[in-house]
């Protein structure tokens, strides 16, 4: 066989995986699709068959009057819009100081801020809730958005990037007169705009599907995220499968429309730092 034959034939068995495990990839949507138009005692019975005896468009609808569905997707969209935010400016000032500032220790405090990477949700819920009871702020919204927008992810990524950066902008700022803040506004944020683009689109991900924190500060329904909202379908008469499966779909489809507007940050996360796993 020739070297073109070769290569030709690697392409073909190539993207005939790739379409492979892209069907593999969609079916469980496919079905999830497919079930939020059952009845709901035929989701589970029908096994992987797609139709059921009559098809439920009303399931969409029953997901909205079932749950305050409405506000749940409002309440995300702005818990992790504000949350991003912080998260960014967070990160930014961290790895300005982390990067440029001298001071005593700063290797060391570094090291203990990185450390905390390792530490899962699982152990800072319970000191974090006890924090959080012990100023009032249970069942409120900052405490939703605030424990976990001082992580050291953003920072670490941002401050690898800086020290990859020469110092001589910054030096031709301050002889100008430039302060820190400035240098910082003017200088080095135009710099990070890629990492700063990578770090807001893995942020806004991770409220976007958060989901043990919330279940432990929130008490009330009108102001639960997205995740929790979907836990509001089963109760103590089971799971009312079909208006489940609806609203799935519908929580699906938002955030495949938020992955698809960042897709080009995540491509950049994957190249600048190698989080594609994370």
């Amino acid at each position: 066989m020739t070297p073109e034959k070769r290569i030709r034939w690697g392409r073909v068995v190539s993207k005939t995986l790739l379409a492979l495990f892209g069907l593999l990839f969609v079916s469980p949507f496919v079905w999830m699709f497919f079930s939020a138009l059952k009845p709901s005692d035929e989701v589970l019975s029908t096994g992987a068959a797609l139709l059921g005896s009559e098809i439920r468009w009303d399931n969409f609808a029953e997901a909205f009057n079932a749950v305050p569905f409405a506000q749940i997707l409002i309440n995300t969209f702005v818990y992790a819009s504000l949350g991003c935010l912080i998260v960014v400016v967070i990160s930014v000032l961290n790895a300005y100081a982390f990067a440029r500032l001298p001071f005593r220790g700063r290797g060391a405090l570094f090291s203990v801020f990185i450390a905390t990477l390792v530490l899962p949700a699982e152990v800072l819920v319970v000191p974090l809730f006890l924090g959080a009871n012990a100023v009032n702020g249970v069942d409120t919204y900052p405490m939703i958005i605030l424990p976990f927008a001082f992580g050291a992810f953003g920072t670490f990524m941002l401050r690898q990037f800086l020290l990859s950066l020469p110092g001589d902008y910054e030096e031709a700022a301050r002889i100008d007169g430039a302060g820190q803040l400035k240098i910082l506004w003017h200088v080095i944020v135009p710099l990070l705009r890629g990492p700063i683009a990578v770090v807001a689109a893995f942020a806004f991900i991770d409220y976007w599907n958060s989901f043990l924190w919330p279940l432990i500060i929130i008490n009330s329904q009108d102001k639960a995220p997205l995740q929790l909202g979907l836990s509001m379908f089963s109760g103590e008469r089971g799971t009312d499968w079909g208006p489940l499966m609806a609203a799935s779909t519908i929580a699906v489809l938002a955030s495949l429309v938020i992955v698809i507007a960042m897709q080009k940050q995540l491509a950049k996360g994957i190249n600048l730092g190698g989080f594609g796993g994370r």
